[in-house]
């Protein structure tokens, strides 16, 4: 929706891409490429990341933030709840909704849910549309370089191309392969 208001308050064209597909559809290149990109101790926090948080602190102090601290399941519920937008009050109620989306729902539909609402291009929401947009294929098909390409844009969808991305998806291959995957 808000894409859909951007572009009309822009005048410019919008065509949204979606198609919900379940886990056991999205190869585990994708998985594993966007828990390496996004959130590498997914599986072992409960929502919450504190070493990320403190570290992505730390660098903003040094001028030099590099990465986020926000953990997968922060985006998700950010993504279903919040939009885009920046603001303190998003911050804590996304904090009282984190543990809950745990909780109640698991890592694995959370990535379920996070791989299907993610955007990862222009009007492309999802693992299967950005598939099938970037690549022609089906998110059970792509390959391990295309999933590493694929979650390089996720932190900017709007200005990342997957062809363009080959330092960083090298440095996602790298977390892949350190994390035994």
């Amino acid at each position: 929706m808000e894409r859909r208001l951007q572009s009309w308050i822009h005048q410019t064209p919008y065509h949204e891409r979606y198609e919900f597909v379940p886990l056991s559809q999205i190869s585990l290149d994708v998985q594993h490429a966007v828990i390496a990109a996004e959130d590498a101790r997914f599986y072992q926090h409960h929502g919450f990341d504190w070493q990320a948080i403190q570290k992505a602190a730390q660098d903003d102090m040094e001028g030099g933030r590099i990465r986020g601290g926000s953990t997968i399941t922060q985006q998700l519920v950010k993504n279903l709840f919040f939009g885009t937008g920046r603001s303190i009050l998003r911050k804590g109620a996304e904090f009282t909704l984190v543990p809950v989306a745990e909780l109640v729902l698991g890592k694995r539909r959370i990535l379920e849910l996070y791989l299907n609402v993610v955007e990862w291009g222009p009007g492309v929401y999802g693992a299967e549309s950005a598939c099938r947009y970037w690549y022609r294929a089906s998110a059970r098909n792509v390959d391990r370089q295309q999933a590493a390409r694929l979650a390089a844009i996720l932190p900017l969808p709007l200005k990342r191309h997957p062809d363009r991305m080959n330092h960083y998806s090298e440095i996602i291959l790298e977390r892949m392969r350190q994390a035994g995957w």
